[in-house]
């Protein structure tokens, strides 16, 4: 037992990244001897070593495992509902999860950035990310450019993983739900030696949908294992193999902007198509060796390859008679190769009676990605159209597709990045840091005889933040950082993209109880950025360079326990988005799917019925108004939506756990996102879902 719990410090101090917890209780943090299920004390991810999230000079919002399970939370989307700021976007046709922080929403070409483990996951197609292998969620705000490089201002989101533990551990779940999903999970776990253990998640889930003839099924499977080769080195490996087959699907349409007409649950494509394959594989590889002193080194690999394959049939234009839709037919082969690696220095240094945690990185990446898109346009002789009103599936599909997209992008990165978290004294910390980039991309276009498009650039991303607590409750922040993000793709003259280059500042004050079972942040920030990509009005399947856009805004984020056995995450977010500075689209227009108001809330109360744990909660989730084009002048809104969740469970034993959870309780009509009147996506329905898990 000695030994293990040596080796549980050892592999905490080798990836700082992980968290390691029993899964009978995950997550839980340990303050003046409470339990505090919806607590974690620190947020890895922001500087790459264990900080107290209160001495962080900036928001971060740690979602524990229990948070994540009483919320009873599989997707991803769903999660990052809980926290504060975040709002959907666009998730092209439903194939991958797409969402701004801070209204800034990241590549449109690959939907949002997220890291697994600290590894950047979002480059590639890698499908809508399932739950089956997470342990916690780390929501960061503001610039995290001077650790990780490109990325967006608003912020950046991590996953930690389950890890490989020493105790044996096995769970498996079954669930059904509303049209007829039913979903099966696996979570295994324990030693294969006194050095070596391993850990297996795998999940399946097949069901249809609450939109018309539509089916999805997915699966996927994450084998890890963990090595204490000597008592100071660790070595690491985790795979995770992903694979999901669902219909294309651009939602409904909204008529002479007017949504509701006709109902949610239509499907206005070609279930003939055959759903769209997505498939990925990823590798990482981890090792950590300690030194004497507290210095030491650690290391990481990542590759994934990804693609998505399959023909679609999407709506065009809505006629003058306002039930006539034009559609157009695609055909999509696109592949990807992400390969990273990492080096990184971390040690601690005195200079008198200031303290010093220093860290020194070296990284890199290359990207390869390939992409070919075959499409029909409709015309007046042959409009391959549909009656929004009493649709007519199996229509003759157009089957000569001409070419529209045959580009191999490349992309190459290499960085070196210092920081260092000061102590000045017991009330006064400081955080420096700052990274140097050089990037380049090559993009080679087969539509235009082979035509190569080169560009380079470097660029320096520094933070600074200071942080002031006049006692244990209470830490007062402000921060700075710069950031940048290279422009994928090439415009309508096969010209590369400037890169993205922001701006931001935020200041802010975060308090816990007295009792430590309650925490809170009140967060300021204001975020200017130049040259995004947006549509191109002149050809709605080319980008441009839009300009400067900016945004600016208060968050509040309140998680822990209200008294014992009520626990309680609560954020509201407000969110002022909007262009700055254009040639094209409206200066003052807001930036689309992002709404001024947004909130959410999650109170549950454990109970003891007969003798047995249970528990009951709801949630609420309130989005404002928004913008719903990203044709930015556009008029066209998306009304604001509150949908309600009842969460429920019953433990007759301390093996099995069953659970009843109610999504969208009072089967409310909504729109969380769009991206023209003729593709907005369509709220989900009513959703119940009963699931059992037992663990021996």
């Amino acid at each position: 037992m000695v030994r293990h719990s040596r080796l549980a410090i050892c592999l905490a101090a080798a990836f700082p990244l992980y968290a390691f917890a029993s899964d009978d209780e995950p997550a839980v943090v340990e303050v003046t001897g409470v339990r505090q299920p919806y607590r974690s004390l620190s947020a890895t991810a922001a500087t790459k070593t264990e900080t107290d999230l209160r001495d962080l000079p900036q928001s971060a919002r740690v979602l524990t495992a229990d948070m994540l399970r009483d919320a009873g939370v599989s997707r991803f989307a769903d999660a990052l509902d809980l926290g504060s700021g975040i709002s959907r976007q666009n998730n092209f046709g439903g194939v991958w999860d797409s969402y701004a922080v801070r209204g800034f929403t990241g590549d449109p070409n690959y939907g949002s950035d997220f890291l697994v483990n600290g590894f950047s996951s979002s480059r590639g197609y890698n499908g809508l990310r399932d739950g089956a292998n997470v342990d916690s969620i780390e929501i960061l705000k503001g610039p995290a450019a001077a650790l990780y490089g490109r990325g967006e201002p608003g912020g950046i989101v991590n996953i930690a993983t389950r890890k490989p533990l020493f105790q044996p551990s096995y769970a498996l779940e079954q669930s059904v739900g509303s049209h007829q999903t039913y979903r099966t999970a696996a979570d295994l776990t324990g030693p294969l030696s006194e050095t070596v253990a391993y850990r297996l998640n795998a999940a399946y889930e097949k069901g249809d949908s609450f939109r018309d003839t539509l089916s999805s099924k997915r699966h996927m499977v994450s084998p890890s294992v963990i090595w204490r080769v000597t008592d100071d080195t660790t070595v690491s490996y985790e795979l995770e193999q992903f694979e999901q087959q669902a219909y294309f699907d651009r939602g409904v349409v909204a008529v002479k902007g007017v949504l509701g007409l006709i109902p949610n649950s239509r499907f206005l494509g070609e279930a003939a198509d055959g759903p769209v394959t997505v498939k990925s594989t990823g590798h990482q590889v981890f090792v950590q060796h300690d030194f004497k002193d507290g210095w030491s080194l650690q290391s990481g690999l990542a590759y994934r390859s990804s693609s998505m394959k399959g023909f679609s049939t999407e709506a065009s234009a809505l006629q003058a008679d306002g039930r006539t839709l034009w559609r157009q037919r695609r055909y999509r082969d696109f592949s990807a190769q992400d390969w990273s690696g990492r080096v990184e220095l971390l040690g601690k240094l005195s200079t008198g009676a200031v303290r010093h945690n220093v860290l020194f990185g070296v990284d890199g990446y290359r990207f390869v990605d390939d992409r070919l898109q075959l499409r029909k346009n409709p015309n007046a002789a042959a409009p391959y159209a549909i009656d929004i009103y009493q649709p007519v599936y199996g229509g003759a599909a157009p089957t000569t597709l001409g070419p529209s997209i045959n580009t191999r992008e490349q992309q190459w990165s290499t960085a070196f990045y210092a920081q260092d978290q000061i102590d000045l004294n017991a009330q006064w910390k400081a955080l420096l840091g700052v990274r140097r980039d050089a990037y380049r991309q090559t993009i080679t276009n087969a539509n235009r005889n082979g035509l190569q498009n080169r560009q380079t650039l470097d660029a320096t991303s520094p933070r600074v933040g200071l942080v002031y607590q006049p006692n244990r409750q209470v830490s007062l922040y402000a921060s700075a950082g710069k950031s940048f993000r290279p422009n994928s793709g090439i415009g309508i003259n096969n010209e590369s993209f400037p890169a993205e280059s922001s701006r931001a500042y935020e200041t802010g004050i975060k308090f816990d109880s007295a009792d430590g079972k309650l925490s809170s942040t009140l967060t300021l920030y204001s975020i200017r950025k130049k040259n995004v990509l947006t549509l191109n009005p002149l050809d709605t399947n080319f980008s441009l360079a839009a300009g400067e856009v900016g945004s600016k805004g208060v968050e509040v984020d309140v998680s822990g326990e209200l008294a014992r056995g009520l626990r309680l995450s609560f954020s509201y977010a407000y969110t002022d988005a909007e262009v700055l500075r254009d040639n094209v689209l409206a200066v003052g227009g807001a930036l689309p799917n992002v709404p001024k108001q947004s909130a959410n809330l999650l109170l549950v109360r454990e109970l003891t019925v007969g003798g047995a744990r249970a528990s009951l909660g709801g949630g609420l989730n309130y989005v404002g108004e928004r913008n719903g084009d990203v044709a930015i002048s556009s008029t066209f809104r998306l009304p604001s939506y509150t949908t309600a969740k009842l969460v429920s469970s019953y433990s007759p034993t301390s093996k099995l756990r069953l659970s009843l959870d109610i999504d969208n309780l009072f089967d409310k009509t909504y729109y969380p996102s769009s991206y023209q009147q003729t593709w907005v996506a369509a709220g989900e329905e009513r959703r119940v879902t009963l699931k059992a898990r037992y663990q021996f």
